[in-house]
């Protein structure tokens, strides 16, 4: 056995708020990291986006800060911030001097307990622009840009959390009112539905008074009993679902996505391997095979989702060269993935050590680290979970990774979004 050794102290404020201590006095920064339990799972229909759209409000100030202020207090601090919203969480973090933190503190109190105040019709109309302005660079005029759009609706049906994107609907946006905004933030982000984590050179009691002074007056929130739509959903596909787009993009792309374990499941660490195994460095399967040898491929990409509702994603794609066709394209992809299924000893170790070594580079950096312990708090009640990732990864074998593939991989779990260049149609 070889456990990570982060110290993890695990502590809850009256009103809910759940915190994650993590001192260590090696270097002198504290990253400041809170979760909500809140992504676009949470958004009915009709209201979709929300979770994104704070993303962007949250930074519009609030009773105690003004407009755009926030980034400007911390950046002036010496520090850096920013946040993230995904399917099952939104996050938002600072990393700065360790001197500073009480500033982190009270920003982020600030915008919890007192952002209603200064919500305003102006603000959310600004914000709804720049959202809406986000989707036309990101999604509509970028190539390949509405590929999660078209995945996701054949991966998860339309009564799952995951059928539609993290953006959202830019109608929905455009229909919500400043109430509708309000009983969303209302709903989600309270302390009773946050994992507050201080990561970095703090004294693990003096830091909790710190906590207790700046958040422990918020009050806790009446929180949904249930999610909008319905978690439950089939563990494979039942067939291959597929998708031919001729658009504006360089060359031709093919995707192909799978239904997987979700992140809580303990079969999730076999999905990490045989991602690694396929997609990670120039020695992997994919890159060897189609970039290297077969020269069907410029470049590959491969990646399993940690999703939590229901079920997950692994998805992988090969984008060709300017002669490859998509027939010739897909069939390559599809037969070193089906060839998974006979996977050897070696690889799997070589996967393994790849996958372990993400994970410890990712400790290194503070603000990783205190996302990562949020994460572990967030989904297993357990940030010193995280020191036993390396040992789960390492208990995963060649045969775990074969029946995965056979299992999850193959034509009956199996969605295949091909884009080709409208000047070969």
């Amino acid at each position: 056995m070889s456990r990570l050794r982060i110290p993890a102290r695990r502590e809850r404020l009256d009103n809910g708020l759940r915190v994650v201590l993590s001192p260590d006095r090696s270097v002198p920064v504290v990253s400041v990291n809170i979760w909500y339990g809140v992504g676009s799972r949470n958004e009915p229909p009709g209201r979709t986006g929300f979770a994104h759209l704070f993303e962007h409000m949250m930074f519009q100030g609030s009773l105690h800060v003004p407009k755009n202020k926030h980034f400007e207090y911390i950046e002036r601090a010496g520090g850096s911030l920013n946040a993230t919203t995904w399917f099952d969480r939104t996050n938002y973090f600072e990393t700065l001097p360790a001197h500073h933190l009480e500033l982190a503190l009270w920003l982020e109190s600030d915008r919890m307990g007192w952002m209603l105040p200064a919500m305003d019709q102006e603000k959310l109309d600004n914000q709804r622009e720049v959202v809406k302005n986000e989707k036309r660079q990101r999604y509509d005029n970028q190539p390949y840009g509405d590929w999660d759009e078209r995945i996701l609706k054949m991966v998860f049906p339309p009564s799952h959390p995951y059928h539609h994107t993290v953006i959202g609907s830019m109608e929905d946006l455009d229909a919500a009112t400043l109430d509708d905004v309000a009983d969303f933030f209302r709903t989600h982000y309270v302390p009773n539905n946050a994992v507050l984590t201080l990561a970095g050179d703090v004294d693990a009691d003096e830091a909790l008074a710190l906590v207790e002074r700046y958040f422990g007056e918020i009050e806790p929130g009446a929180l949904p009993a249930e999610l909008p739509l319905d978690p439950t959903v089939d563990p494979v596909l039942g067939g291959t679902v597929r998708e031919h787009v001729r658009s504006d993009v360089p060359l031709t792309r093919v995707i192909m996505a799978f239904r997987s374990p979700p992140y809580t499941d303990e079969s999730f660490k076999v999905a990490e391997v045989a991602r690694g195994l396929l997609g990670m460095g120039r020695a992997s399967r994919l890159y060897r095979r189609l970039v290297r040898e077969r020269r069907v491929a410029s470049s590959v990409v491969t990646y399993v989702y940690p999703l939590i509702t229901g079920a997950g994603m692994f998805l992988t794609w090969a984008t060709g060269l300017p002669d490859t066709d998509p027939e010739t394209l897909e069939t390559a992809l599809a037969e070193e993935i089906d060839a998974l299924a006979e996977a050897e000893d070696h690889e799997v170790e070589r996967a393994i050590a790849l996958t372990e070594t993400d994970l410890v580079h990712a400790l290194e950096r503070m603000g990783e680290r205190a996302d990562l312990l949020s994460m572990f708090e967030m989904y297993f009640a357990d940030p010193e979970r995280l020191n036993h990732e390396l040992d789960r990864l390492r208990s995963v074998t060649s045969a775990d990774v074969r029946a995965y593939a056979r299992q999850r991989l193959g034509p009956a779990n199996r969605a295949v979004l091909i884009y080709e260049p409208e000047a070969s149609s």
